[in-house]
């Protein structure tokens, strides 16, 4: 067994050895390509989502320097009817080429990346297989060993884009490093005849190169458009609803924390938070920063026309509109506001709906991460926006109506276009932005059902916070008095029958009035 070719099924065993949630389900679809013309494969998915994971199983399934079986008897992939012959086939039968491309840029300096990999595998190679005549040029060599061993490779490369991402200011070793994947995998016949299935891995999709891709013969699966790798994206909720309940564990909160990523229609976990909150039976954001990715904070300061109002809005749980298209696929090409969203997609800081084409903010682990970095951002906008929804939280405390329907109605006339000005559910998206810095003190809730109906809003205090629940009611074209009343009536309060603190009702109300007079919002604010 060697560092680069057949790495064996040590790494996969240590992950057994641990919670393990059964994904060998997709080693089918793996198998399913080999030795056609659709053998290369791309997945990319946000950090921390089992990419590394899947990478270890398929080098332990594949690498026939090594018996698997026992590690894989259990599961999906060999107990499956659906699942067993082509399991049985393909079974440690090949030679696994395995780049870990975030330890391989640990190992030695920029500028010799290219030349460590082929010096390392092809040392490797002719310690293995000293009847393979050596050739000059790295394919060669790997057709001649296929040519003695009668053995195609599986080529595994886990972190493709690492040198993307931490190599920003070595474009000349990027050039590089992408033209040796494409020597690799863009010729057809060199690369038929060397390996029977390609599975790279990495954060971001494969790298533009001007108007194409460096390796355009991959077929992508991403975090925007993952189709039939969903299931293998991340934790499905089923599988996290069974851990809680193996764990005895509270699934609920599990789901408030770390739920929020919608693909293929299925909620999707963050598998290594879903893990952490195991081990250490604490929910927390465990979303650190890494040499993965840039702060969060660098990304929400660039300077766009409306990023400090979309950065506002996401926090306020608005789902925002976002062109996915023209990516260039990189952390540093950023044309407009949509790129930024984007690569924010990939990274795993927002959830994307393809449906509606629109992000948002997927859950309360990440919103802790943006509500921490929007306060470190230097933008006069956006410290503008800070100061007025924390000064607008502490007005609604105090009892000051009038003081909140003043600021409810200018951020209706800053942020709302005319055409969709009068109606109730803009009045709702206003709220929620103009409250947009609540998740320092609060955990919000839309249309909770309670007594008789559904509360529009409910902000309910964190536990170390000091601050009174807040029962939101809108209402348009009727007062704000009918909106307490609507919630006394409905018993909306209902909902937080098992909070023992103070319980604020807040009523707001927009009258568009007469043609030609001032629009005019009102507020009633009520402890109960």
């Amino acid at each position: 067994m060697g560092n680069y070719l057949n790495p064996g099924n040590s790494g996969f065993a240590a992950i057994r050895n641990g919670i393990y949630v059964d994904k060998s389900g997709m080693i089918d679809l793996i198998n399913k390509t080999i030795d056609t013309t659709e053998k290369l494969t791309c997945v990319s998915r946000p950090r921390r989502f089992g990419k590394s994971f899947a990478a270890k199983m398929l080098c332990a399934y594949y690498d026939r320097s090594c018996d698997s079986s026992a590690l894989f008897e259990d599961l999906q992939i060999a107990t499956d009817s659906r699942y067993v012959a082509s399991y049985r086939k393909h079974l440690n039968q090949y030679d696994v080429i395995y780049l870990d491309m975030t330890a391989v840029i640990g190992e030695t300096s920029f500028g010799d990346l290219v030349p460590y990999i082929k010096r390392n595998v092809i040392r490797e190679l002719a310690e293995s297989y000293p009847e393979a005549r050596a050739a000059e040029g790295f394919v060669p060599t790997l057709a001649n060993t296929v040519q003695a061993t009668g053995t195609k490779f599986i080529m595994i490369i886990d972190e493709w884009d690492a040198l993307i991402r931490e190599g920003k200011d070595e474009p000349r070793t990027q050039r590089e490093y992408l033209e040796f994947l494409r020597a690799l995998f863009k010729n057809s016949g060199a690369t038929d005849k060397v390996f029977a299935a390609v599975y790279i891995t990495g954060i971001l999709p494969m790298k533009k190169d001007g108007s194409q891709s460096a390796i355009s013969d991959f077929k992508e699966y991403t975090i925007v458009n993952p189709r039939m790798f969903a299931d293998y994206a991340g934790f499905t909720e089923r599988e996290v609803e069974a851990l809680c309940a193996e764990q005895d564990f509270d699934f609920s909160m599990m789901k408030q924390w770390y739920d929020g990523y919608t693909l293929g229609g299925m909620s999707i976990y963050n598998p290594n938070a879903v893990m952490e909150a195991l081990r250490s039976r604490e929910f927390s954001s465990y979303w650190t920063e890494t040499s993965a990715s840039r702060s969060l904070m660098e990304y929400i300061s660039l300077d766009f026309d409306g990023m400090s109002k979309t950065v506002a809005q996401l926090l306020g749980g608005i789902a925002v509109p976002v062109d996915t298209n023209g990516f260039a696929n990189d952390l540093v090409t950023f044309r407009d506001r949509d790129d930024v969203l984007t690569l924010l997609i990939h990274l795993g800081y927002l959830a994307y709906d393809r449906e509606t084409k629109t992000a948002r903010i997927p859950n309360e682990e990440i919103r802790l991460e943006f509500a921490k970095s929007v306060r470190r951002v230097k933008r006069d906008e956006t410290i503008r926006r800070v100061r007025e929804s924390d000064q607008l939280i502490a007005d609604t405390v105090q009892g000051n109506a009038q003081a909140v329907a003043a600021q409810i109605e200018k951020i209706h006339a800053e942020e709302t276009a005319p055409l969709f000005y009068h109606n109730e559910q803009s009045l709702r998206s206003v709220i929620k932005l103009a409250y947009f810095s609540y998740k320092d003190y609060y955990l919000k809730f839309e249309e909770l059902p309670s007594g008789d109906g559904y509360a529009d809003i409910v902000y309910l205090p964190k536990k170390l916070s000091p601050l009174p629940a807040l029962v939101v009611e809108l209402k348009w074209n009727l007062t704000a008095r009918g909106a307490i009343a609507q919630i006394k009536d409905k018993r909306y309060p209902e909902a937080l029958s098992g909070y023992g603190g103070d319980i604020l009702l807040v009523g707001i109300s927009y009258d568009k009035g007469a043609k030609g007079t001032k629009r005019k919002h009102t507020c009633v604010i009520e402890k109960l």
